[in-house]
């Protein structure tokens, strides 16, 4: 007995079970939407950061107001324009698919500071270098510079893959079954909220930690040095 509360391990335990493969396919949708999200925001994040860099300021200050309104409004009302909104103009998209969208372009907004700092870090030489072989500026950007830029950047990106799966849980509001919208549902039938709820955050946090540990082993791994233009 805990606070006045009778328990029955066993029965709590077969519970558990029982949910468990129902949780997983959750689980596997949570996964999905944070793969998705984060390749649109790598994607995004690296053309922003690109147009930002332009010498041109008809370039750079567009793409830099665009990074402030999507970074300065919340996700949730991204959400909800992308899936009420936009069918109203005639594009409807799925449930899932809107959700992954708008998550990309949240944390594109983010991705694309990242990107800025890792190419700031790249030093002036490999710049200077490439100019001496008479690269363009697209072919410096994409094969000497992104490249040497990304595995400097891996833990901050590594944490804000976390943060959008993290954030998964908010595209329930457009009937995504993701994890926790599995467990609310399993709970609202079952009228037992604590063991599905308690089981999405031991998945989350075992999820989290693999992630941490992916992370720290590709910041060890990748080179930082430059790369030897010839």
């Amino acid at each position: 007995m805990l606070f006045g509360i009778a328990w029955d391990t066993s029965s709590h335990w077969a519970f558990a079970v029982s949910i468990f493969p129902i949780l997983l396919q959750g689980l596997v949708v949570t996964l999905k939407a944070t793969v998705v999200g984060f390749f649109i925001a790598m994607v995004l994040g690296l053309v922003l950061a690109g147009l930002k860099a332009s010498p041109l300021k008809l370039i750079s200050w567009p793409a830099r107001l665009l990074t402030e309104f999507i970074r300065d409004t919340p996700l949730l009302v991204q959400l909800f324009f992308l899936y009420y909104v936009l069918p109203e103009y005639g594009i409807v998209l799925p449930a899932f698919m809107t959700g992954a969208l708008a998550l990309g372009l949240q944390y594109s907004a983010y991705l694309s500071e990242v990107y800025r700092a890792g190419i700031e870090s790249v030093p002036l030489g490999q710049h200077e270098a490439a100019r001496a072989l008479d690269l363009s500026p697209l072919r410096t950007f994409t094969v000497i510079i992104v490249p040497q830029a990304i595995p400097r950047i891996i833990p901050a990106m590594g944490n804000y893959l976390v943060s959008i799966m993290k954030d998964v849980p908010l595209l329930s509001v457009v009937a995504v079954l993701e994890m926790l919208n599995v467990a609310k549902i399993i709970g609202d039938r079952t009228f037992n909220y604590l063991i599905p709820l308690s089981m999405v955050g031991l998945i989350y946090l075992v999820l989290t930690l693999v992630a941490a540990a992916a992370i720290r082993y590709l910041d060890k791994r990748l080179p930082k040095q430059g790369i030897p233009l010839k």
